[in-house]
């Protein structure tokens, strides 16, 4: 930690600062400049952030030297963490497919996507039962009988599921059909619900908030590790822009800025950052050649249908050709993509 004093800061208060660092059993180093002294801590730096350093008379800034998430770090594991779900290996050289609508509307049409994408190689089927809609009058969802649809069809066709939660009353209910939760961009930094998700030891799809930093985005996951629950993986998919030309900006760069700040797998998710089935073929293949751990995609046999977001999801054949794709490049680049979880 380093401690940067006020340009007026007076010997007796650098002198004050030192004496409270000592307090606390930690070292420090004076460094003494023509315009500024800074104080450098040398101990365990969390002893000192717990203190309110900033408020003592004299100090301008107190800057942490590590990171605050400690637990999502690359200080804390330097080998990268492989998530498994159900037999689906997150991470670590091994990709998820994950693929199906934005909503599971009724056992025909998840069993007909269902088959179309696992045929495709998706290996991880994903449906929300509960959706969070800016409008009060769009469609929610099917709550449970929607969880039960899902968890039928996952089994049906050999392959795990994962599901949203929104509400923390209702984790315990997705925990019991769900292989994987997934907190939403919406509720990222909803932290009671990260608190009770992080206590169900479920492996946890974590997406970035629409107007998140990636600092935000592992400090979110710092509250589900925190409580017992190393199983994260995150997920880009996209932060607000200024351009209307797509849904939000695909902020391909933080890929590898996660790779290099943390050690949890990182999929991407083009369906949310484009909107546009266009492009959702090329951010993909862009977010694994950036060194993705998976890709996860809205698909939909009949967009004009859906009840949610249907103009944003691939048609079966065009998942088919992308995750063909995807498959030819995992390989070039030395990742594996995991089996189907289960055998039917």
């Amino acid at each position: 930690m380093i401690i940067i004093l006020k340009s007026h800061a007076t010997d007796e208060q650098v002198q004050h600062v030192v004496d409270r660092i000592e307090e606390l059993g930690l070292r420090t180093h004076v460094s003494r400049g023509s315009y500024r002294t800074v104080i450098g801590v040398i101990g365990d730096e969390a002893k000192a952030l717990e203190s309110p350093l900033r408020a003592i008379s004299g100090v301008e800034e107190v800057i942490p030297v590590l990171p605050p998430y400690k637990l999502a770090s690359r200080e804390a594991q330097r080998e990268p963490t492989v998530v498994d779900v159900a037999g689906v290996k997150i991470g670590g050289g091994h990709m998820a497919m994950i693929a199906g609508p934005c909503a599971v509307e009724n056992p025909r049409r998840m069993d007909e996507i269902a088959a179309a994408v696992t045929t495709a190689g998706a290996n991880i089927l994903r449906g929300g039962a509960f959706k969070p809609r800016t409008s009060p009058y769009a469609y929610q969802g099917m709550g449970e009988e929607g969880l039960k649809i899902l968890r039928d069809t996952g089994d049906k066709y050999g392959v795990p599921i994962v599901t949203e939660v929104m509400d923390p009353r209702r984790v315990e209910l997705v925990a019991k059909y769900a292989d994987m939760i997934q907190i939403g961009a919406r509720n990222m930094q909803n932290f009671v619900l990260l608190t009770e998700v992080g206590q169900t030891r479920k492996p946890v799809l974590l997406k970035r908030g629409m107007s998140a930093t990636i600092e935000d985005l592992l400090m979110s996951a710092e509250y589900v590790m925190s409580q017992g629950n190393p199983h994260v993986v995150l997920c880009e998919r996209g932060v607000k822009g200024f351009d209307k030309a797509t849904r939000n900006l695909f902020d391909v760069a933080a890929v590898p800025q996660v790779r290099l700040l943390s050690h949890l797998p990182i999929v991407v998710d083009p369906s949310h950052a484009t909107g546009r089935p266009d492009l959702i073929p090329a951010c993909a293949l862009a977010g694994v050649a950036a060194g993705a751990d998976g890709v996860h995609i809205e698909v939909h046999n009949c967009p004009e249908e859906a009840l949610s977001d249907g103009p944003q999801a691939l048609l079966p054949q065009q998942y088919a050709e992308l995750s063909a794709q995807i498959f030819r490049l995992a390989e070039v680049i030395g990742k594996s993509i995991s089996k189907l979880g289960r055998k039917t």
